[in-house]
């Protein structure tokens, strides 16, 4: 009987198939990679700008899959991920910075989200604006903006921002700095962002009411954009948010099921945000649900990769660069993608993982698996599939400096070191 389909590519060698990879991906409600997804990762053009083709068979695909690979792996494991630069496919002059693009947008961000903080007690004033002092990279109302313009010149209007997509790109950062606020409780951490976090400053209890609280400043922005589809879809990454972190809090036996849960965590926990704000400022300037969709599944996939990144990171960045201590996930007892493809070459990670890595030399001796083995590799070549996907979904936008400044930002994603 075939084992899990990760032990089929221990090395990514010729033995391994990129569909055993591929069709195997978890993705939104279980479902797995389509045909055309796969195909597209198998397409020799470095990035889809021209009209898709039909896709192809299984047995084409399980063809050009193994071929695919025996020729491109030693270029897939480079650290620096070469083989995703997308710039030249989409025009001849280089896409304008994200940051820089986006920069006029995000100038009053922080000083808006204070407004919708505004309390008269100072304590809770300080506790809630803690974390909205402008140091944070800010990612996720960068993509929306980006976003909301894109769609706006695809859907024949002028470039700027309508009133509702600037406060959607206010909320994106606000959910998620409360969500990091009762995340930091819950995991019990000392540090964020270079600083001490909110619960070891104020105590848990404080955390816990200012996250709260951040959550209902959200919601009345939120019901103040006045379009019921809007608040539906963002409601919904709350309850991603908490369905996300029950399922971090748990384990699975079966390693392929593992896996699953592994990537449907990281959804809810991470990219649930970024694809449902994408979708959400699609809304509001546009009534094609292929439109939405395109939206959507750009910021699901870079969302995931972008997480994917940040799991490597915890091995292959020191604690200065992360703002917060190294093999902070080990020590949680979580098994990311690293831990989880490790496993394949070495099965003393299996009863590691299934305690949490909660005996004495568990940490230091799985931090020791994942660097010997092709983990962090495997994960690196994880992410990059995810980036390609959402360059294939934005490409099928009209051009303008925003939809390039978005595929732009795939490959920051993959080459960041913090």
């Amino acid at each position: 009987m075939a084992g899990p389909w990760w032990r089929q590519c221990p090395r990514l060698t010729t033995g391994c198939t990129a569909t055993n990879i591929l069709e195997n991906l978890w993705h939104l409600k279980g479902s797995p990679v389509s045909s055309s997804a796969s195909a597209s990762l198998l397409s020799r053009a470095s990035c889809i700008s021209t009209p898709e083709t039909r896709p192809p068979t299984a047995a084409q695909i399980n063809m050009k899959a193994g071929n695919f690979l025996i020729r491109h792996q030693s270029r897939l494991l480079l650290p620096t991920l070469q083989s995703c630069c997308c710039r030249a496919t989409h025009s001849d002059t280089k896409p304008k910075d994200p940051f820089t693009l986006a920069q006029k947008d995000l100038t009053s961000l922080y000083d808006d989200i204070k407004k919708e903080l505004f309390v008269s007690k100072v304590e809770l004033k300080s506790l809630c604006e803690y974390y909205f002092d402008g140091k944070g990279k800010a990612i996720r109302p960068m993509i929306v903006v980006l976003m909301a313009r894109a769609l706006n010149i695809h859907s024949n209007r002028a470039g700027d921002l309508l009133p509702g997509q600037r406060a959607i790109a206010m909320i994106s950062e606000m959910i998620h700095t409360a969500s990091l606020v009762h995340d930091d409780v819950i995991d019990g951490s000392d540090k964020r962002r270079g600083k001490r976090t909110i619960n070891e400053v104020w105590g848990e209890k404080k955390a816990i009411l200012a996250g709260d609280f951040i959550l209902s400043a959200a919601s009345m922005a939120l019901a103040r954009i006045g379009n019921i589809t809007v608040v539906k879809v963002l409601s919904q990454v709350i309850e991603d948010l908490v369905r996300g972190e029950f399922m971090q809090l748990g384990s699975k036996e079966n390693e392929n099921e593992r896996f699953k849960h592994y990537l449907e965590k990281t959804f809810k926990k991470t990219a649930s945000l970024i694809a449902n704000s994408c979708k959400a400022v699609s809304i509001l300037v546009n009534s094609d649900p292929e439109v939405h969709e395109i939206a959507y599944q750009y910021g699901k996939n870079v969302g995931i990769a972008f997480q994917l990144v940040d799991d490597v990171l915890d091995f292959t960045s020191g604690a200065s660069q992360l703002g917060k201590p190294a093999a902070a996930d080990l020590k949680l007892g979580l098994a990311t993608g690293p831990v989880l493809f490790a496993c394949q070459q070495f099965p003393e990670l299996h009863a590691m993982i299934m305690r949490r890595f909660a005996s004495k030399g568990d940490v230091d001796r799985a931090w020791q698996y994942v660097l010997q083995s092709n983990g962090v590799q495997q994960t690196n070549y994880l992410a990059q599939h995810y980036c390609k996907e959402a360059i294939r979904q934005i490409s099928r936008l009209r051009p303008s400096p925003e939809r390039d400044a978005l595929i732009r930002l795939t490959e920051m994603v993959l080459t960041r070191d913090k």
